[in-house]
Parts: C-alpha cells; sequence; structure tokens
C-alpha cells in the first residue's frame, strides 16, 4: 500500500488547498483508509442493492453474491491484489451462474485501486486477468445460448415427429372406420337392390340397417376425431363415447351377420385386463379381417375367436371363402394387413394373414400388452 511522505517546504501545497474542503477530505482519506473505504463500500452497497430490487432480477441469490462482491473493497487498500483477486472470483461465480448485478462496478474499483496502490506489473497482470475472466464468462454465456437454441430446435423437432405420428394414427382409424362401415353399407345396399322386387319388406329391412351402420360409423369418427379438440365441450353436450375394446365385438358381429355372413365369436381362457390401447387393438383387427372377408372372400361363414393366456391375447379370425390376395381385388396393394400388423407391433406381437390350410382365409395375431407402458393408437 502507498505510503505518504513528508514533502520539502518548497514543494508544499498552498495553505488554500490544504486548507479547503478536498484538502481536508484527503486528509481524512489517507488518515483513516479502513475506515473511508467500508462507508464506500457501504454506499455502493445501499445504492446497487436499492436498484437491485426494484428489477426483475432480485432474488435471495442475487443480493448474496451482490452483497459478497461488494464487500470485499471495504479492505480494497489493505490487500489492493488480494481484494481484486477475490472480486475476480465472485464475479465469475456470478457469470456462471448467468446473471449480472450493478454491484459489478465493485470490480471496477478494485481494479483501479490494483493499478492506484500496486506497480505496474501488477496492475497489468489485474488488467489481463479481469480480462480473461470477462473473456471466459462471455464464452459460457454464448455456449448457454446456444445450447438453449439446440434445445429449442430439438423441441420442434420433437413436436414435428409427434404431429406426423398423430396424423399417420388419424389415418388408420380413418381407415378401420371408412373401410369397414362401407363394405358393410355396399353389401347391406346390394341385398336390398336384390330382394326389394320380391320382398319389399326385407329389403327395408337391409335399408334400416345401412342407415344404422352409416350413424354408427359417424359416431366412431367423432369419438377419435373429438380427442383433437383442445376447447371445452359445450355446455349439454353428450360426453364423447369411449373408443370400442372387445366388448364391443358382440355388437360389429351384429353388424356383420346383417350382410349375411354367418359369423360366431368365441372367447377361450380367463379375460385379463388389456388396457384401453390392447382393447382397441384387438377390436380394430377383428373388424379389418372381417372387412376383408366381406370384401374379397365371398364367404358364408367365418369364425372369431379371443384367447386369453396372460399376459398374451391370441386373435385368430378364420372364414370359409376363397383365398383372395390379402392386398386387394386383382392383387392392388392395400393398407389393411400391413394395418393390422403395425397396431400388433405397437403391442410387442405380431401378426400372420394367409390362406388356411382347409381352404379359406386366416389371421392370427398375437399381443402381449404392457398396462404400464400402453399409449393409445
Amino acid at each position: 500500500m502507498g505510503t505518504m511522505t513528508e514533502l520539502p517546504p518548497a514543494l508544499q501545497p498552498p495553505d488554500e488547498i490544504t486548507r479547503s474542503l478536498f484538502g481536508q477530505g484527503r486528509r481524512i482519506a489517507h488518515a483513516h483508509p479502513l475506515a473511508i473505504d467500508a462507508l464506500v463500500a457501504a454506499v455502493i452497497l445501499v445504492v446497487c442493492t436499492a436498484w437491485l430490487v426494484q428489477s426483475d432480477f432480485a432474488n435471495p441469490r442475487t443480493v448474496l453474491v451482490q452483497t459478497a462482491l461488494i464487500a470485499v473493497i471495504a479492505v480494497r487498500r489493505l490487500w489492493p491484489a488480494a481484494v481484486f483477486l477475490a472480486a475476480s472470483a465472485i464475479g465469475l461465480t456470478q457469470w456462471l451462474l448467468g446473471f449480472s448485478v450493478p454491484g459489478d462496478v465493485a470490480l471496477l474499483v478494485a481494479l483501479y485501486t490494483v493499478a492506484a496502490h500496486q506497480s505496474r506489473t501488477r496492475a497489468v497482470v489485474a488488467a489481463l486477468f479481469a480480462g480473461m475472466t470477462a473473456a471466459s464468462g462471455s464464452r459460457y454465456l454464448a455456449w448457454m445460448d446456444e445450447r438453449a437454441r439446440r434445445l429449442e430446435i430439438e423441441r420442434d423437432q420433437q413436436a414435428t415427429i409427434a404431429a406426423a405420428a398423430e396424423r399417420t394414427r388419424i389415418a388408420r382409424e380413418l381407415h378401420d372406420i371408412v373401410s369397414h362401415s362401407l363394405s358393410v353399407v355396399i353389401t347391406l345396399a346390394d341385398a336390398a337392390a336384390l330382394v326389394s322386387r320380391t320382398d319389399p319388406d326385407q329389403g327395408a329391412d337391409a335399408m334400416t340397417e345401412v342407415s344404422e351402420v352409416g350413424r354408427h360409423a359417424l359416431s366412431d369418427m367423432r369419438a377419435m376425431l373429438g380427442v383433437l379438440r383442445t376447447d371445452e365441450a359445450p355446455p349439454g353436450q353428450a360426453p364423447l363415447p369411449p373408443q370400442p375394446g372387445v366388448g364391443q365385438l358382440g355388437a360389429l358381429m351384429e353388424r356383420i351377420r346383417a350382410t349375411g355372413l354367418d359369423v360366431s365369436l368365441s372367447v377361450d381362457g380367463t379375460p385379463f385386463p388389456l388396457g384401453a390401447a390392447a382393447e382397441l387393438t384387438a377390436y380394430r383387427i377383428v373388424q379389418e379381417a372381417l372387412t376383408n372377408t366381406l370384401r374379397h372372400a365371398a364367404a358364408r361363414q367365418a369364425w372369431v375367436t379371443i384367447s386369453y393366456d396372460e399376459p398374451e391375447v391370441r386373435i385368430r379370425v378364420a372364414d370359409d371363402g376363397i383365398a383372395a390376395s390379402p392386398n386387394g381385388p386383382d392383387g392392388q396393394h392395400g393398407h389393411g394387413i400391413d394395418g393390422m400388423r403395425e397396431r400388433a407391433a405397437l403391442h410387442r406381437g405380431a401378426l400372420h394373414a394367409g390362406p388356411a390350410d382347409g381352404g379359406g382365409w386366416l389371421v392370427q395375431a398375437t399381443l402381449r400388452p404392457r398396462m404400464s407402458g400402453a399409449v393409445l393408437v
């Protein structure tokens, strides 16, 4: 620390300077350096704290860091270099935490003290250290900005992937609902056209069944698309019906029988909870298999068997029709079999579709539902 030396009389300042307010203040500052530095630190702390508490950065952490940063300059002239190093360390910690405070002015005060009371070498070293500290903090903040930007890009990519998966799910559901319902409607309409001239009552019954199938298809589509709505249902509106499952296969059999196809349903084993996702998958596989039977097999009979063998459930749909191409008429490629196979794979299962040994067409699927991780598809 610098010391005052007695000057020769010829070099003494004039009396008007030494007796002025500035001169008296200078003598007091040199006579009581610790008290003056503590007072300066207290004034800076009060001013900076008053600004900080009115800002958006006010919280216990920022107040604590600012207080420590300013408190060290209370002894700046006793240990200039040590005070500067301490202030720099606190400032670096603050930058690593990613915020700034008005108390950063204490760093400038500490650097000034080193320059004013230490050798030029120490002052240069202190300035170099301050620059390196600031550069390190700047690089860290730049890295944080880049990381935030990349996380934002990744979030957008995940949203895009989720949207694509949702579109695929909707397309699969629409395919199953529309394909099945239209197949039943076309079969019933053809039957009504054939019998209406000879048996008007039977034709009218067939057209009534057409209307019922159409209404049921619309209800299924509303239930599926309703989950996409983000707004609340209007007051008085009926809640959306649940997605179909194994329990609704009986009603599905009735609609299929109305087309003239004799279909039976049997359940083997002891049923166990499958979860909503696996329930829907089982229903859609049976629905799609029977739809293919109506469209391509020219069958008279079909058999549906649901076998429970925990943790597996097996689905078997067979008919006595011709072994038509699973991809559609004339070998045209469709998505029905592929869709059923994808559904089974989502539940760690597999699906096989092809000609049966004794004739007709056979669809067999195995599902291994995982209740804890099931996702509605």
